[in-house]
């Protein structure tokens, strides 16, 4: 699992992990049942401490995106209609500022279509 933490970002490192495990989610990028790096694990590759992906696998939890089941390990739940909005509506707000910077390059929609075609595949 690939995560960017920005320690400069205004976001807690801790919330820059929940975010970005929850957009994943939502995108579909993790399906349900697959099952997450371990607290440590995690921490270990990204260079934290273990209490700090421990907070956001618990704010994950709370926000039924993640189960997580002790020694078993934690995995991502099924999306709910709840979620499956907010993909919706990220998606949505995704898009539109996609489109403002598209325009402020001067692209044109097929030249933006096909660059999110490219990364699509790219990812």
């Amino acid at each position: 699992m690939i995560l960017s933490i920005d320690p400069d970002r205004a976001l807690p490192v801790y919330e820059q992990v929940r975010e970005q495990i929850k957009r994943m989610v939502s995108a579909g990028t993790l399906q349900a049942g697959t099952r997450l790096p371990t607290i440590r694990q995690l921490a270990a590759d990204l260079g934290l401490a273990k209490g700090t992906i421990e907070r956001a696998y618990e704010l994950l939890e709370a926000d039924t995106v993640i189960a997580m089941n002790g020694r078993k390990g934690s995995f991502v739940l099924e999306m709910s209609k709840a979620t499956a909005r907010e993909r919706t509506i990220g998606l949505n707000s995704a898009a539109e500022s996609l489109i403002v910077i598209a325009r402020q390059l001067g692209a044109d929609e097929q030249a933006t279509i096909n660059a999110v075609r490219r990364a699509w595949r790219d990812l």
